[in-house]
C-alpha cells in the first residue's frame, strides 16, 4: 500500500516542499527549471561521467576514477578537494554554464536517472560509469545522511524512512527504476556498470575494467601498482571523517534492519525487480 500523506514521518516543510516532480520522478528543488537544458547539454567524446543514485559510493568511486584516469597519487588526491574536480551536473554550484566551459577531459557527476541525462549520451557520446549499491546498505546510509543534513532535518524513524524508500518518495525518485534504467544499458559501448561491493570484494577486476573502459594502457606491473594505489585510497577514505559513522561499510544494514523490516524489504524488492536479472549479495 502506498504511503499516504497522513503517514508522512516529517512535516511537509521538511520533505514535501523540498521536492518537485518532473515526468513522474521526484527531484530536489535545485533541479527545477533545468531539466530541458540538461537534456540538450552538449557532450564531448572525452567526457567521463560518474552517475549514481545518492549514497551509492559516489565519493569513493570518483577518487578511484580520478586516480585511474589521471595517474594521480593517492596521497596527492587526499590533499585535494576532489569535488571541485568533478562537479555535479544538476547542482546549483558551479552551474551548467561553468561546466560547459571546463577544459577537456571533463569529469562530471550526476544522480539523475538515465532518461533525464543529456540526449547525446543516449546516442553513445561520452563515457558513463554507473555504480549501484546494495539497496539495504544504501537506505541506511541515506537515512543517516538525511539525519545529518541541516537542510533536511529528518527526524522520523528509520522504519518510516525505509518505507519512503520502498514507496519511491525520496529525492531522485525510485532506486529500483534508477538502477534498472542503467542495467538495461550496461551493454552499450559507452556505459560501464559497476557494483559498490566489488571495490571491497574484487578491487583488481574493477580497476582493470576501469582502465580498459577509460582507455588507460598499462602492463601487468603497472596494473598491480594501480590496484595497490586504489586500495590505499579506499583505506584512506574509510578512515576519513566522511565515513566516521560507517555510512560506507558493506553489510551496514544488518545492524539496523529488524526481521520484519527485512522480510518486508525483500518482498518489495522482488515485486519491483522481478523483470530484472540484476542481483546483489545481501549476505556480505
Amino acid at each position: 500500500m502506498a504511503e499516504s500523506e497522513a503517514e508522512t514521518p516529517s512535516t511537509p516543510i521538511e520533505f514535501e516542499s523540498k521536492y518537485f516532480e518532473f515526468d513522474g520522478v521526484r527531484l530536489p528543488p535545485f533541479c527545477r527549471g533545468k531539466m530541458e537544458e540538461i537534456a540538450t547539454f552538449s557532450l564531448r567524446n572525452s567526457d567521463v561521467w560518474i552517475v549514481t543514485y545518492p549514497k551509492s559510493g559516489t565519493s569513493l568511486l570518483q577518487e578511484v576514477v580520478y586516480l585511474v584516469s589521471q595517474g594521480a597519487d593517492p596521497d596527492e588526491i587526499s590533499l585535494m578537494n576532489i569535488d571541485e574536480q568533478l562537479p555535479v551536473l544538476e547542482y546549483p554550484q558551479p552551474g551548467l554554464d561553468i561546466i560547459k566551459e571546463l577544459t577537456s577531459p571533463r569529469l562530471i557527476k550526476s544522480h539523475l536517472p538515465y532518461q533525464f541525462l543529456p540526449t547525446a549520451m543516449h546516442n553513445g557520446e561520452a563515457k558513463v560509469i554507473y555504480m549501484a549499491r546494495n539497496p539495504k546498505d544504501l537506505v541506511v546510509s541515506y537515512y543517516q545522511f538525511h539525519r545529518s543534513l541541516r537542510t533536511m532535518s529528518y527526524r522520523g524513524t528509520f522504519q518510516e524512512f525505509c518505507r519512503r524508500f520502498m514507496n519511491d518518495k525520496l529525492g531522485y525518485g525510485s532506486w529500483f527504476e534508477h538502477v534498472q534504467g542503467f542495467w538495461e544499458h550496461r551493454v552499450d559501448s559507452n556505459v560501464l556498470f559497476l557494483k559498490y561491493e566489488d571495490m571491497y570484494k574484487d578491487l583488481g577486476t574493477m580497476v582493470e575494467q576501469l582502465a580498459h573502459f577509460l582507455g588507460v594502457s598499462c602492463d601487468k606491473a603497472q596494473l598491480e601498482s594501480m590496484v595497490e594505489s586504489c586500495n590505499q585510497l579506499i583505506e584512506q577514505c574509510c578512515k576519513s571523517e566522511a565515513l566516521s559513522i560507517c555510512r560506507g561499510r558493506v553489510g551496514l544494514w544488518k545492524d539496523v534492519f529488524t526481521v520484519s523490516m527485512n522480510e518486508k524489504f525483500d518482498l518489495v524488492y522482488k515485486q519491483k525487480m522481478f523483470k530484472s536479472d540484476l542481483t546483489f549479495d545481501f549476505c556480505l
